[in-house]
């Protein structure tokens, strides 16, 4: 069974906050539209922990690598926590690797 996208987004989010931690901004809510450059100012040393983290829990569903590799500079530059998680629960459901609509 695969897991429902909400709970998908919970793990990104408790992902994130784990690789991010004091540096996450003062009052900082993470959601689905939260982007991980602008409003998390993620740093690539964390991307590659938070793809770590997210392949451990979701093995190859959480192709993160493969996933950006099809995107535009555009969309690498607003890439979301929801397009993360929508991303995996896709992958999840047997959607191909480049599955999701980042924004």
């Amino acid at each position: 069974m695969n897991p429902p996208a909400d709970d998908v987004l919970a793990e990104v989010v408790r992902a994130l906050t784990d690789v991010v931690g004091e540096g996450l901004p003062r009052g900082a809510e993470i959601g689905h539209g939260t982007a991980l450059g602008d409003d998390l100012a993620l740093e690539s040393i964390e991307l590659v922990a938070l793809v770590d983290r997210l392949r451990a829990r979701y093995g190859d569903r959480a192709d993160l690598p493969g996933f950006i590799a099809g995107l535009d500079l555009d969309q690498i530059m607003n890439l979301t926590v929801g397009d993360v998680a929508d991303h995996i629960a896709g992958r999840s459901a047997g959607a191909p690797a480049d599955a999701g609509t980042a924004r």
